[in-house]
């Protein structure tokens, strides 16, 4: 079994419930376990500013699973929840990132891994920290450096 970290976001359509309910969804994922997950964080969008506010999470899994089959399983989910791909960082019902997978660095056409914006999103960086404080982000770094680079980033607690 790998350890991997899943990002969690949504602003549409309930977005707490969205996150719940995709939580509940990753540990039905075949030969996965859902280990441990963070709080929610709430935090302005990155992209265009004409749309809600976010809320993130991390979700910690054990998967048995390759890595190109467990993003499969995010995008089915994704999918299921009414997930729209109309614009880069538009709106969107719900949004499953595979931040890490084990200590891999992973760089095929649909995957990369660590996920290539992992170091600049305080909205990953806090969940993250906040289950994981002594993470080592494989070529990047300790996680706790890494969040308090993104400190100057708005992101709130709420649960």
């Amino acid at each position: 079994m790998i350890t991997a970290y899943i990002g969690i976001g949504s602003n549409l359509d309930q977005p707490e419930r969205q996150i719940l309910q995709a939580m509940d969804e990753l540990a039905a994922i075949s030969e996965t376990r859902l280990n441990r997950v963070s709080s929610l964080y709430a935090s302005a969008p990155m992209g265009p500013k004409e749309q809600p506010d976010y809320l993130n999470a991390v979700a910690e899994i054990s998967t048995g699973l390759a890595p190109l089959v467990l993003l499969d399983e995010l995008q089915r989910i994704e999918d299921d929840h009414g997930r729209i791909r109309e614009r880069h960082w538009g709106p969107r019902t719900l949004d499953l990132d595979l931040l890490l997978y084990g200590e891999q660095v992973i760089r095929e056409q649909r995957l990369t891994v660590p996920h290539p914006g992992i170091s600049r999103r305080a909205f990953v960086l806090q969940p993250l920290e906040e289950i994981v404080p002594r993470l080592q982000v494989p070529e990047l770094g300790a996680i706790r450096e890494l969040s308090a680079a993104c400190k100057d980033q708005q992101v709130r607690k709420i649960k």
